[in-house]
């Protein structure tokens, strides 16, 4: 996973200095340093950060930006619920995931988990085999069969990803090009709410793909605006 500018990630707390929190963003089996200043915590007035974040605690934050250095500029405050859960989601699902290669393997666990992670996180993985069991194979020998039926047997929620965006147009023809815009994009369930507001909507067994459509999605409409002289944005609740 290259961490980007708009990502939420999942971090743990390590300590809290002055007006800011130093934590470390979860990656691909990684740690890598970030930090939070008071101001993107909570809205309005903090009387005490521990309210809200002590050490050892797992938070989930948007990338603001990242330094040349490598040093993650992190918000809470700008994560919805629904952004909050949809994290949480991967990680506990990376967790039951890690826990069947545990009961299989064993000792041999970390070197097979050190493989799989240097091409991607534990989700892609099993994605793949799902489809190509021969990849499982390939990697474990003759334990394969007993994780593919203990991947096979355990079931998943259907995850639903939603994000609200705004788009107008001041040209005279702009409610057609925004039917047009709309009308192309694959992937997601489009629905207008009101005007200029629309709801994009996708569904999936897998979380992570789920969040990958749904941004893909984003990208592609935001692009097509860009080139029709429209407004674009995506309404943060």
């Amino acid at each position: 996973m290259n961490l980007e500018t708009g990502d939420n990630v999942l971090c743990t707390v390590e300590r809290i200095e002055g007006t800011v929190v130093f934590v470390k963003v979860l990656a691909n089996g990684k740690e890598i340093d970030g930090s939070i200043v008071t101001s993107e915590i909570a809205p309005g007035r903090i009387r005490n950060l521990r309210d809200y974040v002590v050490p050892k605690k797992k938070i989930v934050c948007k990338i603001l930006r990242i330094s040349e250095k490598g040093n993650v500029e992190l918000s809470l405050r700008r994560v919805s619920a629904k952004e909050r859960k949809g994290v949480m989601d991967i990680y506990n699902q990376e967790r039951a995931y890690l826990s069947i290669l545990k009961k299989v393997l064993g000792e041999k666990t970390n070197g097979i988990v050190e493989k799989i992670l240097a091409e991607g996180t534990i989700s892609d993985f099993v994605s793949e085999v799902r489809e190509n069991p021969k990849k499982l194979e390939n990697l474990i020998g003759k334990d394969s069969k007993k994780i593919m039926d203990m991947l096979n047997f355990q079931k998943e929620k259907k995850v639903v990803l939603k994000k609200e965006i705004l788009l107008k147009s001041e040209l005279p023809n702009g409610i057609q090009i925004i039917k047009k815009v709309l009308e192309n994009v694959n992937g997601s369930e489009i629905r207008y709410l009101a005007a200029g507001k629309y709801s994009i909507k996708t569904e999936s067994n897998d979380v992570k793909k789920a969040s990958v459509v749904l941004r893909n999605v984003l990208e592609e409409i935001e692009k097509k605006a860009r080139e029709n002289r429209m407004d674009f944005s995506i309404r943060e609740k």
